[in-house]
């Protein structure tokens, strides 16, 4: 299956004073701030092989683009324009804002992505939105995820809790509500590195 890979890095270019792209920025390699240049790529893969599709120098200062600005341009554009026949996106918390959830679902695409550990998620209408670690995770949950709404998202997402050996918690959701292919996933889902 097919999928594409939405991502950051920052090039450390940390003994650097004169190129001018060069800016402070938070490196998940590292754990902290760096002195590099960001570029936020989108890759194509079936599994195997991985092949870049486009990319984008984060530089808001000169384009006043966000790195969720070039995830959807990026996106937009390997559909509309290089006719990318994937039909499912992997992104990391840092990409999974309400707009971009919004526009992965109406591109009829399915997504899977973290959620940071501070979002607001509800169970039904009437209960209101609660954090993810209040949630009852019953054995059920557990194996299945739960059925959950997310604010500003116009549609329900499953959202599994992922509990590493060493007891670090990763939220995990997804479009996909068909329960055998979500669980499937979570199941086989490695706990993400940042």
């Amino acid at each position: 299956m097919p999928f594409l890979i939405l991502d950051d890095s920052v090039h450390n270019k940390q003994y650097s004073k004169s190129i001018g792209l060069v800016k402070k920025q938070y490196s998940g390699a590292t754990g902290g701030l760096v002195r590099g240049i960001g570029v936020v790529n989108l890759v194509h893969s079936d599994g195997k092989e991985h092949f870049p599709v486009d990319y984008r120098v984060y530089d808001n200062m000169a384009d006043g683009k966000t790195k969720n600005d070039h995830f959807r341009d990026m996106l937009i554009n390997a559909v509309a324009d290089k006719g990318i026949l994937a039909k499912t996106v992997l992104f990391d918390s840092g990409y999974a804002a309400w707009e971009n959830l919004k526009l992965v679902n109406t591109l009829k695409m399915t997504f899977y992505t973290t959620l940071k550990s501070n979002r607001l998620v509800s169970l039904t209408k009437e209960g209101g939105y609660i954090h993810l670690d209040e949630i009852d995770w019953t054995p059920e949950r557990l194996q299945h995820g739960a059925i959950v709404k997310l604010k500003k998202v116009p549609f329900k997402v499953k959202l599994f809790k992922l509990v590493a050996t060493n007891g670090d918690i990763d939220w995990l959701i997804t479009n996909e509500l068909d329960d055998n292919m979500a669980t499937q996933v979570a199941q086989k889902a490695p706990v993400p590195c940042g």
